[in-house]
């Protein structure tokens, strides 16, 4: 397992997976372990994934400042990271709350992109968020589901913050609640450090005004990849962040919810390396 070292000093695990051009991959959460990412669907067939353990996160090191897990605080860390990996340009896909650190660093360090893909991610750092009302929209459409008249009234009460979160409502996250699902939700906890999760969005972390008008030097190609039952990003969510970066594409995976790679792994292959510019072809 490599590691670099950060500019603090703390240092950061990475771990290699599959052949061919590297893709950069950042975990979300936020903050957990970049081994939930799995082989994303079977990426590894057709790119080198290196995945990273954000600081405090799997087999990356403690940080000795906790205001460091900080998502704009990060930032840095990709960048030693990129500059690590020996690459002029990096190919970046980045998940849910690290779509907000991968749109921080491309802000930063726009000419370091060759492609960024943006997989379910949360905007923050361009002053978005999926709302409540958006949240349960996308849990509507599940209404089908034998397990959504338990799960509906638990997760209407937890987004309005009359109560904690609770398993029951998981399947929402899920385009397919089966035994992959299940086996995937029971590794959450063990993989998420909640303390630093505590400090990733803490007051500070974004200026969206500065964010957005830093991101109009960014002129690589950005992929947005949406699920169709996701409530964070919903698909219309997905399309206002990519109206705010110019060029941005959009693409809504059917059936799928906040794990796409995971509810249907060929549609979410061939989608993710047509944009990377490269061939689906197992066989290749």
């Amino acid at each position: 397992m490599p590691t670099f070292a950060a500019t603090d000093g703390t240092a950061l695990a990475y771990h290699l997976r599959g052949e061919g051009a590297p893709l950069a991959v950042l975990p979300g959460g936020p903050m957990r372990a970049s081994g939930y990412l799995g082989d994303l669907g079977g990426l590894t067939a057709h790119r080198r994934l290196a995945l990273l353990d954000l600081r405090g996160t799997g087999e990356s090191g403690t940080p000795p400042d906790p205001a460091s897990y900080r998502c704009d605080r990060m930032v840095d860390d990709v960048e030693r990271w990129r500059d690590h990996l020996g690459l002029e340009r990096i190919d970046l896909l980045a998940h849910s709350a690290a779509g907000s650190l991968a749109l921080l660093y491309a802000a930063r360090h726009p000419h370091r992109i060759r492609r960024l893909v943006l997989v379910t991610p949360n905007p923050s750092a361009l002053g978005m968020r999926a709302t409540p009302g958006e949240r349960l929209a996308a849990a509507r459409l599940r209404a089908d589901e034998p397990w959504f008249g338990r799960a509906f009234p638990a997760y209407r009460a937890w987004l309005a913050g009359d109560s904690d979160f609770d398993e029951v409502f998981l399947p929402f996250f899920y385009g397919r609640w089966d035994d992959t699902a299940r086996a995937h939700a029971e590794h959450e906890e063990a993989q998420t450090n909640e303390e630093a999760a505590g400090h990733y969005f803490a007051e500070g972390a974004f200026t969206p005004d500065a964010t957005r008008a830093a991101l109009a030097a960014l002129t690589a190609p950005v992929l947005i990849h949406a699920g169709e039952y996701d409530g964070g990003p919903c698909p219309a969510l997905a399309r206002r962040v990519a109206e705010a970066l110019s060029g941005a594409e959009v693409s809504v995976q059917p059936g799928a919810g906040h794990y796409p790679w995971l509810d249907d792994p060929a549609h979410f292959v061939r989608r993710v390396l047509a944009f990377l510019g490269e061939d689906a072809d197992p066989s290749r």
